[in-house]
């Protein structure tokens, strides 16, 4: 079967964001090639022993061991759509177990370094947008791709809410705190409409945050603006895209947030992407364990 048809089958049945798609894509491609120069020209043929040596070879390539588990995911991810398909009858990377990979300590902003970050900005019209930008990444905990689709009907500053559309195409509603209300509606009636440069400022359908060309922002755009931030505040070596949202699911976390809906809050599909911001609890409760019994 064509990879293309599991590309079909990843856009129509799993709802996979294009840039997931893309990633399978080349995961495959790349090993329909070792295949190839091993002698097997049908993937349905392909043996364990087939899939345990293209990731030994990935290993002597030097990949990491992230690396190594995306792409044995992907193939995983292949042979059950043929399995689904009836053209094989077992997966042969069922069973091979992916590298364990030593989980990095999370990095995140104190709430002392994320109200520093927040003072940074002034109150010219550049300003009061990336204050704005700033607020909201933070107080969502929203992807950095889906704080730039947002289109000006995702806001409702009433009820103080986002809608995003979200990864595997999955809509979901973000409620926002009362500063970052304040710094979005400050940004839609002074900012946004200049920057608009004389464009339809009121169309639903148009870009929430756009840059001095009334452009919507890229992601090279949005992380120059937080560069420049990261570096005025003197954050520059912890500040990136994702810092905020991690900060934001940390902070939600260590003052009582449950599980299932900092899941819903951050638009994982799995509960498992959630769990890792338990670890910060745990390192808080050993550390008062360690500081306050008598015998620890």
């Amino acid at each position: 079967m064509d990879i293309q048809d599991f590309m079909e089958y990843l856009q129509q049945e799993k709802k996979s964001s294009g840039g997931t798609r893309d990633a399978y894509g080349r995961d495959i491609r790349a090993f329909q090639q070792f295949m190839t120069e091993r002698g097997v020209e049908d993937l349905t043929k392909v043996s364990n022993t087939d899939v345990v040596a293209y990731l030994i070879e990935l290993k002597t390539k030097g990949k990491s061991k992230s690396t190594v588990n995306r792409k044995l995911s992907s193939i995983r991810t292949y042979y059950r759509f043929l399995m689904k398909k009836g053209l094989i009858g077992q997966n042969p990377a069922e069973d091979i177990k992916s590298p364990r990979i030593e989980r990095k300590e999370l990095s995140y902003l104190t709430v002392e370094e994320v109200e520093r970050l927040l003072l940074c900005p002034d109150d010219s019209v550049k300003g009061i947008r990336d204050r704005a930008i700033l607020e909201i990444l933070y107080a969502t905990g929203i992807r950095v791709t889906e704080l730039i689709e947002l289109k000006l009907k995702d806001v409702n500053l009433r009820m103080g809410f986002v809608t995003c559309s979200g990864a595997h195409g999955r809509a979901r509603i973000v409620p926002m705190g009362t500063m970052a209300r304040k710094a979005l509606d400050h940004y839609i009636l002074h900012s946004r409409n200049v920057l608009m440069k004389g464009r339809d400022d009121n169309d639903p359908q148009g870009a929430l945050f756009v840059n001095y060309l009334g452009d919507p922002f890229s992601r090279q755009g949005l992380w120059k603006v937080l560069k420049q931030y990261g570096e005025q505040s003197g954050l520059a070596d912890k500040l990136t895209p994702h810092i905020l949202r991690t900060s934001f699911a940390v902070h939600m976390v260590q003052n009582g947030a449950d599980l299932k809906s900092l899941q819903e809050l951050m638009g994982h599909e799995d509960i498992m992407a959630t769990q890792i911001y338990l670890s910060v609890t745990k390192n808080r409760i050993k550390d008062v364990y360690d500081r306050t019994h008598p015998r620890a």
